[in-house]
């Protein structure tokens, strides 16, 4: 019985490493430095007004949250933000990745947390900055990087692509199991759901943001809302499916986006990595669109460069 034991659990093992550590080319994990990099660049960017005006907000709107647990001088949080899109810059590049990943993590984490403890916390930036976290911890800089260098690494690349994956599952099976927590299997009624969305635009009007357009004529057909709870635990919960198989993450993806803008067009309630794609970039092959435009970009640059010579 020992002996079936733990060739049973051998086995298991090794079917695990292999599935874990199955090969993904170096340019998949460098597309997603690049993409994720990328999309954290442009979302520190637009937000930098709204991050200088948290910095110089009165002491007493300070709330500790998460690894921030104390206010700084104002001169010193602006500081910190434009050094935190400096180095993002230059981790989507993977310049000198080895310490500027770590480093651009950190600040990523520091300066989105900071801006959450003087007023609403926002967890639609929680995915995003794990994301960024776990490609600090990975060769994401092998390929497609400033001054890459081939490296030979036993442990290959796929494990850093299931990694991004796993995390992304990981928070919808977590959304899911909260919903089980809070309604358990009540939640299927659908009156939960259609309460949190109907007080959600309620309390939108009262204080004059915008509100949903699709969300008072829906409210008038309860039914509907058995379905829209249903599918959401079938997206949250079944997200682990996602990494059986690479069609079925796909569908997935596609299904989770939707997801999202479901709650955009009921709740107003924008994720914006989710609703982009970038959330989902490590379930699909995307090195090769990306090696394509780079391919092309070459191309541009040497004709640019002979044109430039024979001018």
């Amino acid at each position: 019985m020992g002996s079936d034991t733990t060739s049973i659990t051998s086995r298991a093992v090794d079917r695990l490493s292999r599935w874990w550590f199955a090969p993904a080319p170096a340019e998949r994990l460098a597309g997603l430095r690049i993409l994720v990099g990328t999309f954290a660049c442009v979302y520190l960017a637009t937000r930098f007004g709204e991050l200088i005006a948290t910095a110089q907000t009165p002491i007493g709107n300070f709330e500790a949250v998460g690894i921030v647990r104390f206010a700084l001088p104002a001169w010193l949080a602006i500081v910190l933000a434009v050094a935190t899109l400096v180095l993002m810059i230059a981790f989507t590049f993977g310049v000198a990745y080895r310490v500027v990943a770590p480093l651009a993590a950190a600040s990523l984490l520091w300066t989105l947390t900071y801006r959450n403890a003087w007023g609403q916390v926002f967890h639609t930036e929680n995915l995003l900055v794990m994301h960024v976290i776990a490609l600090a911890c990975t060769p994401a800089a092998d390929a497609w990087a400033w001054r890459a260098t081939p490296i030979e690494r036993p442990a290959g690349y796929g494990w850093a692509v299931k990694l991004i994956a796993a995390i992304t599952v990981a928070t919808y099976v977590v959304a899911g199991v909260a919903k089980l927590r809070i309604a358990g299997l009540a939640w299927l009624h659908g009156e939960q759901l259609r309460d949190q969305i109907a007080i959600d635009n309620l309390r939108k009007a009262l204080l004059g943001d915008p509100t949903s357009v699709l969300a008072v004529p829906l409210l008038d057909h309860p039914g509907l809302f058995v379905t829209f709870a249903a599918g959401t635990l079938i997206v949250e919960l079944g997200a682990p499916l996602a990494l059986v198989h690479r069609r079925i993450g796909q569908v997935w993806a596609f299904a989770a986006w939707g997801f999202h803008v479901g709650v955009l067009a009921l709740m107003s309630i924008l994720f914006p990595y989710a609703i982009t794609g970038f959330a989902y970039a490590s379930l699909f092959p995307i090195e090769r669109p990306l090696g394509k435009f780079a391919t092309r970009l070459a191309a541009l640059r040497r004709r640019n460069v002979r044109a430039s010579t024979a001018g």
